[in-house]
C-alpha cells in the first residue's frame, strides 16, 4: 500500500532514470504506509493457572512488550507494569471464560487448562496453550473434549479416577519451551 499525494494520485510522476535524479523529494514519490499491527495479547484464565506460570508470562511481558491480561473472579495481585493487568469478574460457573473469548481477538493467545474455553477460543481464530505446555489444536480438540466428557460419566457413576499428576519442572520447562516457539513465529520483538 503506498500513500500519494492528497487525492490518491501519485504526484510529479515516476522518477527519472538518470542517476542524478535518484534524489526526487519525498512528495514525488509514493510512500509505503506501514499497516498498524494489531500486537498479540496473552489471556490467562487465572483461577487455576500456577503461580509458576504466570511468573513466566510476567517476565514476557516486559522481555517483549505484550499485554497479557489475567482474568479470574477473585482479586489478583499482578507485579506493577504497564504490560501485565488483572480483570476481576463476577463469580460464577464459566463467567472468566465468556470474558476471555468476548474480548480475544483473531491470533491472541490464551493460557487455559479449561478444554471448553480452549474450544472456543479455536472457534474464534486464537491460539490455546495448557499450563503444562501443550497446545490445543483443531486436530486433536474433538478428542479432548471427548475424553473430558467420558471422564464426567466415570466420576458420575462413582469411579475414582485420580486427578492429573502434580505440576513439576518439567511442566514448566516444557510451557516455556513452547510459549517461546510461539512467540518467536507470531510476534516481533521489539
Amino acid at each position: 500500500m503506498f500513500q500519494c499525494g492528497a487525492n490518491g494520485v501519485r504526484q510529479g510522476g515516476a522518477p527519472r532514470r538518470r542517476a542524478k535524479a535518484r534524489r526526487y523529494t519525498a512528495r514525488t514519490r509514493c510512500q509505503p504506509v506501514k499497516k498498524e499491527l494489531k500486537m498479540m495479547q496473552i489471556w490467562v484464565d487465572a483461577d487455576a493457572c500456577p503461580v509458576v506460570i504466570k511468573d513466566i508470562l510476567y517476565r514476557v511481558a516486559e522481555r517483549l512488550q505484550l499485554n497479557v491480561t489475567l482474568v479470574a473472579n477473585q482479586l489478583m495481585r499482578v507485579p506493577p507494569s504497564r504490560f501485565v493487568r488483572a480483570v476481576q469478574v463476577p463469580s460464577g460457573a464459566d463467567v472468566a471464560d465468556a470474558e476471555i473469548v468476548r474480548l480475544l481477538h483473531p491470533g491472541d493467545l490464551v493460557v487455559t487448562g479449561d478444554i471448553p474455553l480452549a474450544a472456543d477460543v479455536l472457534l474464534k481464530g486464537g491460539f490455546a496453550l495448557n499450563p503444562r505446555g501443550e497446545f490445543y489444536t483443531n486436530d486433536n480438540i474433538a478428542q479432548m473434549l471427548t475424553m473430558r466428557k467420558f471422564m464426567d460419566e466415570l466420576r458420575g457413576s462413582g469411579v475414582d479416577t485420580g486427578g492429573p499428576a502434580p505440576f513439576g519442572q518439567a511442566d514448566r520447562q516444557n510451557f516455556a519451551n513452547q510459549l517461546d516457539r510461539h512467540l518467536a513465529r507470531h510476534v516481533k520483538r521489539p
